[in-house]
């Protein structure tokens, strides 16, 4: 059963119109839009966002038995309740040529306390109970309330002969530490995600990747680009190989994503900038920086100390994106089985606004794409969902965090024009902005 315990706590252009077409018009007609993760710092709110769902995740209900447990459909996204004290089952229906992953995003309430051993647990099991898989994020020191992710997965494999057969499965879910000291007593939101991956057609053999270029390079250098971070997996703000600039309040968690192709290697350095004020006290762990793989399963992770002065951390080496990566023994080099979407989530630890305000803190995220792009496996059949292992079909609303979005929010909240008039300007802002967009996305 894998585990972790870090340093911390542990596209189409028509998709891109789309995502400012809808705020656009919802804002000119007067409809009113509800503005979460960078929207809501683009308009100057002070409140830090709260975690935002996928919008179609359908609720459903854990259940306390597996004879009641709803079925996961792969490809999609669910919403439900973590209780403080019990382990909730849901259900999976799987073949046996099919490779299925489920993760579990657990979200404790704004405000709430945490215990630093505290988080979430998943684990996938067969229809007699045996483990096929677990894993067990926590939050870690400092202890703050924030979004925390663990993966589990019923995989085919020819090193793997348990949970092989076709038939029923289960997710369980349940607190890691719910007795801990300080633990909270409340329920948890829950984000539930799965994602199926068919067999290949040429078996390949059970051999990892040999040596591969673990030396850290020197970080990008350039001018920062405005890129605002989104409040969930499915808001993250894509990301190519830059510089890219952003704020990050006490107790916030940003959302980026980044493409990674197959045999390309990811990169990274999370900087925080200087605060200009003078603090005697050294908050550790301050900002801590996760990586997620396209199913949303924990790769690696860094932390930041900071004393209102620059601080910078790079991660740890990650090797090239091979499905030959899913056959090593350490979770570092397996978790990089499949390209599609990295995802870079930083968190702010509240613990910062005791000596530098509850203001943002600059944050820097330095991006490198490294090795070169090639064919991946060949899959018998289609994954689910289809573009899940793409580095194209990653575009989500967190595109629309660029500076263009502030200049459409300035427009939209100039007040004094009519209807027709505003809906008129609205599309022609919103036209200027697409287009902007689509020649400045990275690639």
């Amino acid at each position: 059963m894998r585990g972790r315990q870090s340093t911390a706590r542990r596209t189409t252009a028509r998709r891109r119109y789309g995502a400012v077409a809808r705020p656009v018009l919802a804002a000119v007609l007067g409809l009113g839009i509800t503005l979460t993760g960078q929207h809501a710092r683009a308009a100057g709110q002070d409140t830090v966002p709260t975690y935002a769902f996928t919008e179609d995740a359908r609720r459903i209900e854990g259940a306390g038995s597996t004879a009641d447990a709803v079925e996961l459909e792969p490809g999609r996204t669910y919403r439900s309740t973590l209780p403080p004290d019990a382990k909730v089952f849901f259900r999976l229906e799987l073949d046996d040529t099919e490779t299925a992953y489920a993760s579990a995003t657990a979200v404790p309430p704004p405000g709430t306390g945490v215990a630093v051993a505290d988080g979430v647990k998943v684990t996938v099991e067969d229809a007699d109970g045996r483990s096929c898989d677990g894993d067990t994020a926590i939050f870690g020191a400092p202890g703050s309330p924030h979004p925390v992710a663990a993966w589990a997965m019923r995989e085919i494999s020819p090193r793997r002969s348990l949970c092989a057969e076709a038939g029923t499965y289960y997710v369980t879910v349940e607190r890691a530490s719910p007795d801990a000291r300080g633990a909270s007593p409340d329920p948890w939101e829950l984000e539930l995600h799965t994602v199926s991956e068919p067999g290949t057609k040429t078996p390949d053999g059970t051999a990892a990747p040999g040596a591969w270029d673990s030396a850290t390079p020197a970080p990008v250098q350039g001018t920062a680009q405005r890129r605002s971070g989104g409040a969930g997996f499915a808001q993250a703000a894509r990301l190519g190989e830059g510089v890219w600039r952003d704020d990050v309040r006490p107790g916030q968690t940003l959302f980026y994503q980044v493409p990674v192709d197959w045999g390309r290697q990811l990169h990274a350095t999370a900087e925080l900038g200087s605060s200009g004020t003078d603090a005697s006290r050294y908050v550790a762990s301050a900002l801590t920086l996760d990586v997620y793989n396209p199913v949303r399963g924990h790769v690696e992770d860094l932390s930041v100390g900071y004393n209102g002065g620059q601080k910078s951390k790079a991660l740890k080496p990650l090797p090239p994106v091979a499905y030959e990566n899913r056959y090593a023994s350490g979770q570092q080099v397996s978790a990089v089985r499949f390209a599609g979407a990295y995802y870079l989530v930083a968190h702010l630890s509240p613990e910062v606004a005791e000596d530098y305000g509850d203001g943002p803190v600059p944050l820097t995220l330095r991006v490198r794409l490294g090795g070169a792009a090639r064919n991946g496996p060949d899959y018998a059949g289609g994954t689910v969902p289809a573009d899940v292992f793409t580095v194209d079909g990653g575009a989500t609303s967190g595109e629309t965090g660029g500076a263009g979005d502030e200049t459409l929010y300035r427009v939209l909240a100039a007040g004094g024009i009519g209807t027709g008039s505003a809906l008129v300007v609205g599309l022609g802002v919103w036209t200027v902005v697409a287009r902007r967009r689509g020649a400045a996305l990275p690639e």
